[in-house]
C-alpha cells in the first residue's frame, strides 16, 4: 500500500508542530501510512512570539532556533527548502521558486512536490496597507530573517552613537504586541548595553510607538491597554494613540494632518496579512487579507484535499461575528486538532468539528512587567494578571511549545541549558 504523501507548506508554529508529531508517531512504524514534508522557505525556526527579543537583541538566535534538517531527521519528516509559488490543485502539486545564493546565484530551479494532502501554514506578515515607502524605508519583524537583520542594523547605529556623538531615533508603527514587546526589549537593550560600557547610550536613544487607534493592545481588555501604556511611558518610550502614518521615507513618517515624525530607523509591525500567494491559487475562497477561508475541520473552501492552519486561515465557528484572531494559540489547537484527526480523516472516518478554547492573551514587557488576560474560562474568568506570575506564564508558554517541538526531556535539557547560558554568556548580543 502506497503512502499518503502529507505536504505542509510553513514551519512556524502550527507546521512544524503539526510535522513533528506525526513524524514522531510513524518514526518507529514499518507499517506508517504517512509520508511527511515540511516546505519552508528558511533553514530554521524560531517561536513567533519570541522574534521581538531576537530583533532587540536580549535573546542569542543561535540558541532560540531550531534547524529544519536535524529537526527532520529526529522527528521522522523530510524538509525542503523553497518558497511556496503556487498549486496546482488538478495535479495535487505545490510549485517551489528558483532557490538562490545570497549573492543571487541561481542554486536550485524552479520545481515541482507531488502531494496526496496539503497542509497550508504560511503564517502572517505585516500589513503596509499600500502606504507609500513602507517597504523601501520600514524594517519589518515577521521572521528569523527579518529580525536578525534589524538587529544587525540596530547594533551598527548604537556604535555610531557612541563614536559619533549622534542621537538615535527609532520610530515603531503599531500598537499591538509586537510593537509593545519590542519597545520594551529595546529599552532593555540600551541599558544592558550601559551597564556594560556604553556610558550615555540611554540619552542618545529614543523609541516612539505609534498606533493609529485610541489605544494600544485593542484585542486586550482596556484595562491591560492603559497599563501597558503607563509602563512603557516610565520607560520613556514616547506613545502616540490616535496617530495614522501616511507615509514612510528615509528621513522618518509622514502621519495624518501634515505632521512629521522624525526617525533614523523605522519598525513597520501594523496590521496582519497572509502572504499573497495564497491568493493566487485558482479555486480557493480567501479574504482579502490573502486568508484562505476554512470549515470547522480546517479543510479549505473548495478543495477538501487542503487544510489551512494559522494565521493563514480565517474560520468562523457557530454565531460569531468575527472569525479566530490570527494567535500563536489558535495556531497551536489547530495544529493540536490534526495531529488527532488528520490520520484518521485520511482514514475516511468521520471525526469532530474544531472547537476553540480561549485561554487568554499575553503581553511581556521583558524583565520590567508582564501582563495576561485570563480568557472566557477559569476562576478568574474575563480578569488579567500582572507582575511575576504574568511574566512566568509567558516563559512557559515557550517552553510548552519546546516540548510539544521536541518532547518532554529534549524540551527540558533545553530550558537546562537555556538557565546555564544565562549565567555564563552576556545578556545581549555584543558580536
Amino acid at each position: 500500500m502506497a503512502r499518503k504523501k502529507i505536504v505542509i507548506v510553513g514551519g512556524g508554529v502550527a507546521g512544524l508542530g503539526l510535522a513533528s508529531a506525526l513524524g514522531r508517531q510513524g518514526k518507529y512504524n514499518k507499517k506508517n501510512p504517512l509520508d511527511i514534508t515540511v516546505l519552508d522557505r528558511d533553514s530554521a525556526h524560531v517561536w513567533k512570539p519570541m522574534l521581538h527579543t531576537i530583533a532587540a537583541g536580549t535573546s542569542d538566535i543561535s540558541q532560540q532556533q531550531t534547524t529544519y534538517v536535524a529537526h527532520a531527521r529526529d522527528c521522522g519528516f523530510s524538509y525542503q527548502p523553497g518558497e511556496l509559488n503556487g498549486v496546482e490543485r488538478q495535479l495535487k502539486q505545490v510549485f517551489v521558486k528558483e532557490l538562490n545564493a545570497p549573492d543571487g546565484r541561481r542554486l536550485v530551479p524552479e520545481r515541482t512536490i507531488a502531494y496526496d494532502t496539503l497542509v497550508l501554514a504560511l503564517g502572517s506578515e505585516a500589513n503596509d496597507f499600500g502606504t507609500p515607502g513602507v517597504k523601501e524605508h520600514c524594517y519589518m519583524i515577521d521572521s528569523r530573517i527579518q529580525a536578525d537583520a534589524f538587529n544587525r542594523e540596530v547594533r551598527l547605529r548604537m556604535f555610531q552613537c557612541l563614536g559619533l556623538d549622534q542621537q538615535l531615533s527609532i520610530a515603531i508603527v503599531g500598537g499591538g504586541a509586537t510593537g509593545v514587546e519590542l519597545a520594551a526589549e529595546l529599552v532593555r537593550l540600551t541599558e544592558i548595553a550601559e551597564s556594560y560600557g556604553a556610558q550615555g547610550l540611554g540619552s542618545k536613544i529614543s523609541i516612539t510607538l505609534i498606533q493609529s487607534g485610541p489605544r494600544l493592545l485593542d484585542a486586550f481588555p482596556p484595562a491591560i491597554s492603559e497599563a501597558v501604556q503607563q509602563k512603557l511611558e516610565l520607560l520613556r518610550v514616547k506613545v502616540l494613540t490616535n496617530t495614522r502614518v501616511t507615509a514612510a521615507d528615509e528621513h522618518g513618517l509622514s502621519i495624518q494632518g501634515g505632521e512629521r515624525i522624525a526617525a533614523t530607523m523605522l519598525v513597520w509591525a501594523a496590521g496582519v496579512k497572509a502572504p499573497q500567494v495564497l491568493s493566487e491559487i485558482d479555486g480557493l475562497a480567501c479574504t482579502r487579507n490573502n486568508q484562505l477561508i476554512i470549515n470547522p475541520h480546517l479543510q479549505t473552501i473548495g478543495d477538501p484535499s487542503i487544510y489551512a492552519i494559522g494565521d493563514c486561515a480565517s474560520l468562523t465557528l457557530g454565531d460569531a461575528v468575527r472569525p479566530l484572531p490570527p494567535t500563536a494559540q489558535v495556531a497551536h489547537q489547530q495544529a493540536t486538532y490534526l495531529i488527532h484527526n488528520l490520520p484518521r480523516m485520511l482514514d475516511g472516518k468521520r471525526v469532530s468539528e474544531f472547537r476553540y478554547r480561549n485561554l487568554g492573551a499575553l503581553v511581556s514587557l521583558g524583565e520590567y512587567d508582564a501582563y495576561a488576560s485570563l480568557g472566557q474560562f477559569g476562576l478568574f474568568k474575563d480578569g488579567y494578571i500582572r507582575g511575576k506570575l504574568a511574566q512566568l506564564s509567558h516563559a512557559m508558554l515557550y517552553r510548552s511549545h519546546q516540548s510539544n517541538l521536541h518532547g518532554f526531556w529534549r524540551g527540558s535539557a533545553l530550558w537546562t541549558v537555556d538557565q546555564l547560558n544565562k549565567l555564563v554568556r552576556p545578556s545581549i548580543r555584543l558580536d
